[in-house]
Formats: C-alpha cells, structure tokens, sequence
C-alpha cells in the first residue's frame, strides 16, 4: 500500500528545483517505495519566486515565510535548500514541529550549527538526511566496495579534488556565498564539505589534519537586485570577499592511510572538476565525476607496471539499475539527487538511517572547523571523535 506523503521546499533556487524535480522521479524510478511525495507548499522570500514555482510543479501553496510550512499540518517532510546561514535555524524549527529534514550540505556555518540540526532530528525522533550526492554515484559506491574487499590492498595514500570556475571570473557578483556571516567558510563548506565526505565514505575516519587556505579574488561587485546561481555584477559597489576560495589539506586517516584533499571555486578552465585517486598496496581506484559511469581499476600481483583497466559500471553497483539497463549507458548529476530523495523517503518509511545522516553532516563540519583552526595557526589538529 503506497502512503502520498507531503512535502516541502525553502528556498527556490537551482537547488530547490533540483530537489523538487527529484520528489516527482522517485516513483518512476523506485516504484517499490511505500510513499509517494505529494508537493504541498513552496517558500522563498524573493517576491513571485514561489508562486512560479507552485504553478510550473503543482506545489498546492506557495508563501514567502518559511515559517507557515512550520505550522503547515500537511507537510510531513521538508526540504531545505535556503542558504547557508538559514540552514541551523530552519533546520531546528522543522524537526522540533516533527518533519522529516532533507538539508542540503554544509548544514549550517559552523560545526556548532551542523549539531544542533543533528541533536534536534535526534531529539524529534524525525529523519534527516543530508545533501553528500557523490556518494551515490554508483562507480564511488562500487569503489567503497572494492576498498572493503581488500581488492587494491591496504590503502596507502588518496587524493581527492574539487575543482570549480564558478567563482573564477573577477565580474562575479558578492552574493551571500561570499560573506562570512551568511556564506561561512566559502569553498571549504561549498566544496571541501564534499570532498571530506567522500574521504570518509571510502575511507574511513580522518584522525588528524592540516591545512592552508587563500582567497585569490579579493574584491567583488555587489549585486543591485535579487540573484540565483553565480551571476555578474558590474556597476556595484565593491567590497572584499571575506571566505575562502581556495583549500589544500593533508589528512591522516584513523586506518594509517594519507591523504590529499584540494578545494577551489576560481580554478579557470576547470569545471566540476571533481574525483578521486586511491592507491593501496596492490593496486589503484581513479574517478572522475564528468566520466561518473567510468571507474579506473588496477588490481592484481604485478605491482610494478601494472596496468589500469576502465570499468563502465552498470546494474549491480549501487543504484544503477534503477535508472539504465546495462553498462556504459550515461547518468547524471539530478539522477544522484533522485537517489538521495529515494534514501531520504526510505528512511522515512523504514524508521531506519539511509544515505548521508546528520552524524555524517556534523563530522564533515568537525573537519571543516579543523581546517580553519590548521590555517590560522599552521599545526596539524586532531579531529577526535563524536
């Protein structure tokens, strides 16, 4: 018997149509599932940007508070897609009024806040998921699976990029995302958040850390009117960035591996420049977001020029099946977002944890917050445990 569950969107931007469109796949593509997401209500403070969005996909309401979806009895789940200085305060209002959370990554600006989101899900006895998508790319789930086999041997060492234009150009405009009090720590929470998530998904806990960061675009427009995405500015009045764009880090992980993580929103002739390399003591993992269905192997008992093979990942790794029939046939990045709104109403139905937790959210901020403090002081700093 399929149950219609309500849910929500705050906040309208590219991320709230990425979520949106992925509630009205999730039937198509999981047909199993036992609910089926109805959309009740839209919020975004930018004038008529909710009313559109309600008529363009079937929202039954749409409002500019995102306070009336607290109060909304319809809706049993939201999704929160605001920015990130909303995130801590939406985030606590929607679990503490009982509804299940989809939050997008960092989870707030500060570890301080990624807990209290964590602590209040906990607390409502609600769900909570978190927007760590790469991890559901089926070549990184295989991956996880092949490091678990012992098929390339102990990992040694790893490097994980995020690489990114976005930011590169000097015209882009001063939105939110660049201001401390309502961007926090620019590429790290934007990109690294990412990038450490990947490293403890296939890798485990990082014990320890170190850290050097720069921001390479040291003045920006402000924008004269209401912006979405990574718009230009010209004419505006300047102001200095105040966050990252850019991130290197060592990591030392629990297990005795190594590792690399490098992070920037201004590398020119980059876009989504992201994956991972992963070399243990019989062989290598290669992966590259924009070949997501490609996963380079080495495995074997040569050691010494030992080759890599190309797999094209197909049914069977992850959450390939639900989408394409047989290897070699491309997916893409809304897909991963279907496969977390999938984990995200499974938890849900199941009363169980799928996909990135809370507790995945709160240690990714852990290191995060490690990072800045390496920075500042230039020492290695111990993440502990949570």
């Amino acid at each position: 018997m399929v149950r219609a569950l309500g849910v929500a969107v705050v906040g309208f931007g590219w991320m709230g149509r990425v979520h949106t469109q992925a509630y009205a796949r999730v039937p198509h593509h999981f047909p199993q599932l036992a609910l089926r997401p109805e959309p009740v209500c839209v919020a975004d403070a930018v004038p008529g940007r909710a009313e559109e969005a309600a008529e363009r996909y079937g929202f039954a309401t749409a409002v500019r508070d995102w306070r009336e979806i607290v109060a909304d009895p319809r809706v049993e789940a939201v999704s929160i897609t605001a920015p990130n200085f909303l995130h801590r305060e939406i985030g606590v209002a929607m679990a503490g009024a009982g509804k299940h959370i989809w939050i997008e990554k960092p989870v707030g600006l500060t570890v301080d806040d990624a807990r209290a989101v964590s602590d209040a899900v906990t607390e409502a006895g609600v769900r909570g998921t978190v927007g760590f998508n790469y991890r559901c790319a089926p070549a990184v789930v295989a991956a996880r699976e092949l490091i678990a086999s012992g098929a390339i041997g102990d990992v040694t060492h790893a490097r994980i990029r995020l690489f990114s234009d976005y930011a590169a150009h000097p015209e882009g405009a001063l939105t939110w995302r660049y201001e401390r009090e309502r961007g926090g720590r620019g590429v790290l929470g934007d990109l690294a958040s990412h990038g450490v998530d990947l490293a403890r998904f296939l890798l485990g806990e990082i014990e320890a850390l170190t850290a050097d960061t720069a921001v390479f675009v040291p003045l920006r427009a402000r924008p004269t009117g209401a912006t979405e995405g990574h718009p230009r500015a010209t004419g505006g009045e300047p102001a200095p960035v105040e966050n990252e764009d850019y991130v290197n880090c060592l990591l030392r992980f629990a297990s005795g591996a190594r590792g690399v993580l490098e992070a920037s929103r201004v590398s020119v002739g980059e876009q989504n420049t992201y994956g991972f390399e992963i070399h243990g003591t019989r062989g290598a993992l290669f992966w590259d977001f924009r070949r997501m269905g490609e996963l380079g192997v080495s495995r074997g008992t040569t050691y010494q020029d030992q080759p890599v093979s190309t797999v094209f990942v197909g049914p069977g790794a992850g959450d390939y099946a639900a989408f394409q029939p047989g290897a070699a046939n491309s997916m893409g990045y809304d897909d991963l977002k279907v496969i977390e709104a999938h984990t995200f109403l499974r938890s849900i139905a199941e009363d169980r944890p799928y996909g990135a937790t809370l507790a995945d959210a709160v240690r990714s901020a852990t290191a995060l917050d490690a990072m800045v403090r390496s920075a500042e002081s230039g020492a290695w700093v111990a993440l502990g445990t949570e």
